[in-house]
This record gives structure tokens, sequence and C-alpha cells, in this order.
């Protein structure tokens, strides 16, 4: 088979993974609200959690991190882009699934979850960037914002040169899905972990 073919594959396998909505279909299942009509709208655990539910909050957060793993994981097994190819379309898949009009979450949990396939060192380390922000700082979104932009840096120094390029697209992406919460850190208005809103 034409290797266009698989990576085609790889494209259509992660974007479908990745639009799974596991925070709306949890809550629903649940019988909690409409997810889409608390907070910020979004479908991604931290919205989930404005709930009251930390349940599925955590339960939204393995799973939008797993379907970025195995999406790598799935491409990978494709063909040798396939997991970069597979990873990038998972991700894009959760920040605009076609199922709900393009509106979907942030994508935090589904970049580390990608990470995690394409090298999980790389993983471990936006998990430590991440939690020695958040414990300096206590905002979850300029922790996010410091882990992503460290990971294609990572990438680079381990030579893996094509994943650092796709994870970059990716970090710019969660960085324009911030802007909000950039706006309220430079304004100081951002709300800090455990902070009611």
């Amino acid at each position: 088979m034409n290797p266009i073919i698989y990576d085609l594959l790889a494209l259509a396998i992660g974007y479908l993974l990745g639009s799974i909505p596991f925070g709306l279909l949890l809550t629903r299942l649940a019988g909690t609200i409409d997810l889409r009509s608390v907070g910020s709208g979004n479908i991604g655990a931290t919205n989930v959690l404005r709930t009251g539910r930390k349940d599925l909050a955590a339960a939204t957060l393995l799973l939008d991190g797993l379907k970025g793993t195995a999406a790598a994981l799935i491409g990978a097994s494709l063909t040798p882009e396939g997991g970069m190819i597979a990873g990038l379309a998972a991700f894009i898949g959760h920040v605009a699934p076609v199922w709900l009009h393009f509106r979907g979450g942030k994508g935090v949990a589904t970049f580390l979850g990608v990470l995690f396939g394409l090298s999980w060192p790389t993983a471990l380390i936006f998990c430590a960037v991440w939690l020695t922000a958040a414990a300096l700082t206590r905002y979850s979104s300029l922790s996010a914002l410091m882990a992503s932009a460290a990971a294609p840096l990572a990438l680079l120094i381990f030579g893996q040169r094509g994943e650092a390029f796709v994870v970059a697209i990716m970090t710019a992406i969660v960085y324009y899905r911030h802007r909000d919460n950039i706006a309220r850190l430079r304004a100081g208005s951002e709300t800090r972990i455990g902070q009611k809103a």
C-alpha cells in the first residue's frame, strides 16, 4: 500500500480519537449540567471540575490524555511519521472536534498524552515544569503555558527535530487557546489554583 495512505490513515485515526469529548460524555452520563453552559464552556477537565465533580474531572483528565497517547502509538505502528501525524491530529481533534462545531478544550491533557506517546522523557519534563510552576505561582494556566513551551525545547535537546516541530505547533495552539488566560494574567485577575472564580 502507498505510504501516503498510511499517513492519511494515521491522520484520520488520530483526529477521530482526539475528537471524542470525554468531559461532555462523562458529565452527561452522570446527569450533571451541560458542560458547555458552565464556566468557560470548554469540554476539558478544568471545566468539568467546575461542575463540582472531582471524580469526573479526574476521569476526563486521564481519558483526554490517554486518547493522545493511543493516537501517537497507533500512528507510529502504521508509518515512521505516523506517531507525529496522529498525535498532532488527536490534539487538533480535541481542540476542534467536528461533532461540537469545532469548539473543544484547550488541549493540555491531550498534549501531555501525545508527549507520552512520542517521547516519555519529554512528558516527564512537562510534568516537572507544570508541577514546579504550579507550586510557585498557583496558576494552572501559567503552568500549562510554561510546560508546553518547555516541551519542544526538550525534544530538540534529545535530537528529535521532527517531533519538536510538531510539538511546537501544538504549543502555539495551546497559547492561542489560552489567550484569555494570558490577558487575565497580565491584568492580575487570573484565578489561582484552589481559588473560587
